[in-house]
């Protein structure tokens, strides 16, 4: 195990530069970058697309479903023509579009479906033939939740 003294901190500097600071930059240039991709998009495809990478001339977009990835994909000439204006991207000739499904859906809410007056005759009619007394009384208390 190394001393304390030897270890390194995350904030310590590495190659001159501080690497919390290097990751800053790193982060805000990709924001700046995804934000003129997303505005060069038509307005239909730009919700649930993002910026992924661009390196050595390919584009690396990721969208939330097959729909929209087939449509950016059909739709690149445009999408690349519109980008190449921009001298960031002056030099792109390659759309890779890839699909990543959100990992987390908001559920639907539950809604109780209320008991109908038909069911809870039927629940009362089987709590009466019933012989366990205790099943008789969950029977007869389910029976007693009908909705008007």
């Amino acid at each position: 195990m190394k001393q304390k003294s030897e270890q390194k901190m995350i904030f310590d500097s590495v190659g001159g530069t501080p690497v919390l600071k290097d990751l800053i930059a790193r982060a805000e240039l990709h924001k700046q970058a995804e934000g003129r991709i997303l505005d060069t998009l038509p307005s239909d495809l730009q919700a649930g697309t993002r910026f992924v990478s661009c390196k050595d001339g390919e584009l690396t977009l990721s969208t939330d479903n097959a729909g929209r990835a087939s449509q950016l994909r059909f739709r690149q000439h445009e999408i690349m023509e519109k980008l190449r204006e921009n001298e960031l991207f002056r030099f792109i000739w390659k759309l890779k579009v890839k699909v990543q499904p959100p990992r987390f859906r908001e559920k639907p809410q539950l809604r109780k479906i209320s008991l109908s007056k038909e069911n809870a005759q039927l629940l009362k009619e089987e709590a009466r033939h019933t012989k366990d007394k205790k099943l008789r009384e969950v029977l007869e208390k389910l029976a007693s939740h009908v909705q008007n």
